[in-house]
């Protein structure tokens, strides 16, 4: 999640990273705050990365002790094999340093902005970013989700951590929020992953381009919250389908679903059994996509590039797989940053219609809270 400032305005990074702040001066300070998907491990090696699995209500509340007991030693080990940490937070200071630096030259009378990097369960967490910003005097802010689709699990927890900020204090907010809550189909982002796309396939053998199956992999979810109304599966594939039509559907392609945990029904079909079912078919030239993570965690260097791409495709006889790069230092994804805050800035609006809409069987009440305390803001 990004939070950022200016002498007009801050945006605040909600799911991933947090963006924008205003002061009172005319210097400003960003936010980038990042939630994770995999929850925080007691295990050392764990709790010093970011990493990405879903926050799960109420189940995890009572699975969670039990299932973080279990995976420490196993989260250990897939750290130690992807070089001992998750580079995620070096890409989220790549990222939010290029975007304040073309924040700074698209809107000047905003400027000078600055990020500040928040986290869901390791430090530095929202908590401690919004107190940051409280300490700086920033007087507006915008909570920008890292996360381009929305879902209860990741940017609805990150919004219901910062309610609960405030709603513990017993204070209202010093500064002005305003959201960037979902931006699954940004024109510059659907761009960045058409051109990766594209590299990648042309590295494989010319007669078998065109023959390359693409596997759009996102995280999944349990099946307990999508039957809730969790729009995440659909925005996840809105921007498949966008990314699809950017490549003019030069080669077949399926959104697939990773990281299942534990014996609940998941989201699926699930990427390592689509993996195996195409080797089977005879498909066996294969282009793995992170589509739903905008920089490299362990989900991609060691789920998608070491258990499937090695492990898996050796089982199975696979002849070619290739994983497309995620989007880490590339410029254009920065500048898609930038363009998102700029237009939000200009568009003076609190959140995205959507995000005033309730899942249809939610069940936690902390949403309807949080929803109306961000709704009610007044810019």
């Amino acid at each position: 999640m990004y939070l950022i400032h200016t002498n007009m305005a801050a945006a605040f990074r909600a799911a991933n990273r947090v963006l924008c702040p205003l002061t009172k001066s005319s210097s400003c300070s960003q936010v980038r705050v990042q939630i994770q998907w995999r929850g925080q491990s007691t295990a050392a090696a764990a709790t010093q990365t970011k990493s990405t699995e879903p926050q799960i209500q109420p189940e995890k509340s009572k699975l969670a002790p039990f299932i973080a007991k279990r995976r420490t030693p196993k989260i250990q080990e897939q750290y130690s094999k992807i070089g001992g940490g998750s580079p995620i937070k070096k890409w989220t200071v790549t990222q939010g340093e290029g975007m304040v630096k073309l924040l700074d030259e698209m809107s000047p009378h905003t400027a000078p902005h600055k990020y500040y990097i928040g986290f869901r369960y390791v430090h530095p967490l929202t908590e401690e970013a919004i107190e940051e910003m409280e300490k700086d005097g920033v007087e507006r802010a915008i909570a920008f989700t890292q996360y381009p689709q929305y879902s209860c699990s990741t940017t609805g927890s990150s919004l219901n951590a910062i309610y609960r900020y405030y709603n513990k204090k017993g204070e209202k907010p010093k500064m002005k929020w305003s959201i960037i809550d979902r931006w699954p189909t940004h024109p510059l982002l659907i761009e960045c992953f058409a051109d990766h796309i594209q590299k990648e396939l042309d590295l494989f053998p010319p007669e078998k381009r065109k023959d390359v199956v693409i596997l759009f992999s996102a995280h999944s979810l349990p099946m307990s919250v999508v039957n809730r109304g969790d729009p995440y599966p659909q925005e996840v594939g809105a921007t498949v389908q966008r990314v699809m039509e950017k490549l003019d559907f030069s080669n077949p392609y399926r959104l697939v679903w990773q990281s299942k945990v534990g014996p609940m029904p998941w989201l699926g079909p699930q990427t390592d059994e689509t993996i195996e079912g195409l080797c089977k078919r005879g498909k066996k030239n294969i282009l793995l996509v992170p589509i739903a993570f905008t920089s490299d965690h362990i989900e991609t260097l060691y789920e998608l590039d070491i258990e499937y791409a090695q492990v898996l495709a050796n089982e199975c006889g696979v002849e070619n797989i290739r994983r497309a790069e995620s989007l880490n230092g590339n410029p254009l994804f920065s500048k898609a940053l930038a363009d998102l805050v700029y237009s939000h800035i200009q568009s003076n609006e609190i959140c995205s219609k959507q995000l005033t809409l309730r899942c249809p069987l939610c069940v936690n009440p902390v949403c309807r809270e949080a929803k109306s305390f961000f709704t009610n803001q007044q810019l």
